[in-house]
């Protein structure tokens, strides 16, 4: 299979491309985080002829402005790429042929729920950020009778990636009990869903072999509060906590009972990520450093 995969140099990207040894993978990425994509382009220009007559059977989407501190950052360039950049994407693929369209988008389009979110559960998205993810599925789902669309909305990933993110909670938490000997966060009772970062590139894979399994799937394994997630990280590798007020309204839990009957099944653990984070750690594979944080990686290019 011939597949185009955007943000291959990301972190979920970097752990995914090794996995799609057995298709004909062509990279894009606009090269933030570094890395050697086939294509270095901004996905806002999207043309045809940056791909060519190359034929193209499948696409897996992961490119775009991730989390809420770069969407608040710079709210037109989020909305330029997610959305606008989503849609020359999709437009091209259905001109050109393409089957099948595996969208990356967020659990974080359902905003704040008191009850177990599902695939029908309203959205009430909070960001800019939020609100791009909800827009380019609407955008995605308008191609629906004219190309297989399987659109993911993945809990907040967490382990261990070449391309390291130290921006979300488990991976963010790990640092500071590994360099600072504490956690410190805001709130503590807000919950939060969790996907391990090999569980969700192998969804990724799995998908591209079921384009059947189509329509909107959440991904995310493990719901927990933020306190739990910093009380098991302090019981593994040992330190202090410190729990902070907070007017962060943001909770959610999410129900992945429709991916789990289509078939897909999750191998992994928070306490897997955390460990394994630990031992790279250890071995000198990452450090807190600033190309480790999507926002400020942004902020050095605005400057």
């Amino acid at each position: 299979m011939k597949i185009l995969l955007t943000g291959s140099h990301g972190y979920v990207g970097s752990v995914l491309l090794p996995k799609l040894y057995r298709h004909e993978t062509t990279t894009l990425d606009i090269g933030w985080f570094g890395g050697t994509p086939d294509i270095r382009r901004d996905i806002r220009d999207f043309s045809d002829s940056w791909y060519g007559d190359l034929p193209c059977d499948a696409i897996i989407h992961l490119a775009g402005v991730a989390n809420d501190p770069c969407g608040e950052l710079d709210p037109k360039l989020a909305w330029e790429i997610n959305v606008l950049g989503t849609m020359r994407l999709a437009d091209w693929a259905v001109r050109s042929g393409v089957k099948q369209f595996i969208y990356a988008s967020s659990g974080s389009v359902y905003g704040v729920c008191d009850e177990e979110v599902t695939e029908d559960s309203p959205l009430l998205p909070l960001s800019d950020y939020n609100r791009t993810k909800m827009c380019a599925e609407r955008v995605l789902l308008s191609y629906a009778d004219k190309i297989a669309v399987q659109i993911v909305r993945p809990a907040t990933v967490c382990g261990w990636s070449s391309r390291m993110r130290l921006d979300v909670m488990v991976n963010s938490f790990v640092i500071q009990a590994l360099e600072d000997k504490i956690i410190q966060f805001n709130g503590g009772g807000q919950w939060r869903p969790n996907i391990h970062i090999q569980d969700m590139t192998d969804l990724y894979v799995w998908l591209l072999d079921h384009p059947e399994v189509n329509g909107i799937y959440n991904a995310g394994f493990e719901n927990l509060r933020i306190s739990d997630i910093a009380e098991i990280i302090s019981d593994r590798i040992g330190c202090g906590v410190i729990a902070r007020t907070s007017n962060d309204p943001r909770s959610y839990r999410i129900n992945s009972d429709r991916l789990l009957n289509a078939g897909f099944k999750p191998k992994k653990k928070i306490i897997d990520a955390i460990d394994e984070l630990t031992i790279k750690y250890r071995q000198g594979m990452f450090k807190d450093e600033d190309r480790c944080y999507n926002i400020k990686t942004m902020l050095k290019r605005a400057a």
